[in-house]
């Protein structure tokens, strides 16, 4: 019996050093780690010895005895990729980090998200460092909490993992705290050996096209975050009065924001979806989301996780078109060695195009090689216009141009779902890559002119942009962590000028309502047992005000 690696894989990686055959790859030291869609097990190699099964912190292994019948087209996904990658079974020694000075180690993180938990992590290991972390929003998990789609309950177990961190006792959460304006920069500086900075890339890409800014144009990350309950986004408005959206994008991003669209709200009342976006969806009038990529199905960015996904949710027809699915010249080009992720997204999609659709049933329609050029409409969005691309001639790449045929979709809702970007906003008092949409480091040290800016650090989206997800947010983060200690080992960090234990005080004489870990847990408690009494994990409160009482009823 071999085991079996689902769509939950969450790519942290901890399965595999638990592993005694090496059976389940990429690993972090291979290169492949950091653009892989999932991890995999390989078959011919695995023991079914469970420890991969007991680690997971996603429930996504299973004995494949056991596998549900929606999982099942994982037995293959798992061998795909043992066909084209070659593995030489042996096990990576385990790195031996060199010893710690005989002095205590005081380091803030700026921002709660996997990143800068990851990092957390990694740090509270050492006896001698206290980590405390700051985050403007009264709870902490960043995108676990406002990213992660509300039917994807398994993914979200990774919170188990921080809970588990922050219990450590030299662990210490201040949420509900602005850095810059409840603590500014340099009074961090002046307390702490070094300060990392966490904060994401939650600016969305812009289209660039006509008609952007009219009303029913928005961004998936508003959207996301409106339906997840994020504080920022409870009074959003969303309007679902149409019978057609359309979403601009091929990433995993843009699934989800289609599948909630057409998915039943009976189904999604039994998730911790937002209460206000839960009640909108149940009086929308959407029967189909066009789902447009710019280029063919081979280039498309989302997993094949959650493509296959998409052909579970009940009452939703998958149409795609087969006469869309001819891959770009340099795939036929490479005819029988076309990558075994690329083979299985294709083979995915023929299957979709061929199933029968029911009547009655919604829709998710993709429309491949297809870019918007317009939205149209006087005061709002009334259509698209959009133009059929086609394959350039060349075969050491990928890329496309437009025919100049053009045609038009009504709608009243666009959504736009083509990446996230650093703003120089987030981190004021930092260099910023303007470009990138990152500040300027190496391997998270932040540098300013010819060097490091000394005890300044980044991890996450603002360090690498705006890619990879919980796998790679904790090899960057335990990069991040690494280059701290490796610096205060080096003493090249600075002894703080003044004491951390005013920290607290100076926020909150500010204006902060200070949340610690206390207070986190009883809002987490307080959201559960609210979702005990409605039959679902947790009801999310969204208004900051009733997060700082339920944070309060701790004291």
């Amino acid at each position: 019996m071999a085991h079996v690696i689902t769509r939950p894989c969450c790519n942290d990686g901890s399965c595999v050093s638990v592993c005694p055959v090496n059976c389940i790859h990429p690993t972090p030291d291979e290169p492949g780690f950091l653009t892989a869609e999932q991890l995999y097990i390989d078959p011919e190699t695995c023991i079914d010895c469970g420890a991969c099964i007991d680690e997971c912190p996603v429930e996504a292994i299973y004995p494949d005895d056991q596998l549900a019948a929606k999982d099942e087209p994982y037995l293959q996904i798992n061998a795909d990729y043992y066909k084209d990658h070659d593995v030489d079974g042996g096990l990576v020694p385990p790195k031996k980090s060199p010893p710690m000075p005989d002095r205590p180690l005081h380091i803030a993180i700026v921002g709660a998200g996997p990143a800068a938990l990851y990092a957390a992590e990694a740090l509270v290991r050492k006896a001698t460092v206290t980590v405390d972390v700051f985050d403007r929003l009264p709870t902490p998990h960043g995108l676990v909490r406002f990213g992660v789609a509300p039917d994807h309950p398994a993914t979200k177990l990774v919170e188990r993992g921080y809970l588990s961190t922050a219990n450590k006792k030299n662990f210490n959460y201040f949420l509900n705290v602005k850095v810059g304006e409840h603590i500014k920069h340099d009074e961090l500086t002046q307390r702490y050996h070094a300060v990392i900075y966490a904060v994401g890339a939650a600016t969305d890409k812009r289209l660039g096209i006509p008609g952007e800014e009219l009303a029913g144009s928005i961004s998936a990350t508003e959207f996301v975050a409106w339906y997840n309950g994020h504080p920022d986004y409870a009074d959003f408005d969303v309007d679902l009065s149409g019978e057609r959206a359309v979403v601009v994008g091929n990433g995993n991003v843009a699934l989800d924001v289609a599948r909630i669209l057409v998915t039943s709200p009976d189904d999604l009342a039994k998730t911790d979806i937002a209460d206000h976006a839960l009640a909108k969806l149940r009086e929308s009038t959407i029967r189909e989301v066009v789902v447009l990529g710019r280029r063919g199905v081979a280039q498309a960015a989302y997993t094949n996780s959650e493509f296959l996904a998409l052909g579970d949710v009940d009452g939703v027809d998958i149409i795609i078109d087969a006469d869309e699915l001819a891959l770009d010249p340099a795939s036929v080009a490479a005819g029988h060695e076309i990558d075994s992720t690329i083979g299985t997204k294709l083979r995915l999609a023929r299957e979709f195009s061929e199933r029968a659709t029911t009547d009655g049933n919604r829709r998710i329609v993709f429309r491949f090689l297809s870019s918007p050029v317009s939205l149209d409409g006087a005061d709002r969005v009334t259509s698209m216009t959009i133009v059929k691309n086609s394959y350039d001639d060349r075969t050491d790449g990928v890329s496309v141009s437009p025919t100049g045929e053009t045609s038009a979709i009504d709608t009243n809702l666009v959504l736009r779902s083509i990446g996230y970007q650093g703003h120089a906003e987030a981190v004021p008092d930092l260099p910023f890559d303007d470009a990138l949409g990152v500040v300027p480091n190496d391997a998270g040290r932040v540098l300013e002119g010819d060097g490091p800016l000394t005890g300044v650090y980044v991890t996450g989206w603002i360090k690498r942009g705006a890619t990879g997800g919980i796998g790679r947010n904790r090899l960057c983060g335990e990069e991040t962590a690494e280059a701290v200690l490796a610096d205060f080992i080096d003493d090249k960090l600075a002894e703080p000028s003044e004491s951390r234990g005013d920290i607290a005080q100076l926020a909150v004489d500010r204006g902060a309502h200070l949340i610690d870990l206390a207070g986190w847990k009883s809002i987490d408690a307080a959201e559960k047992a609210a979702g005990r009494e409605a039959g679902r994990p947790r009801v999310k409160f969204t208004d900051v005000a009733a997060l700082e009482a339920a944070a309060e009823s701790a004291e």
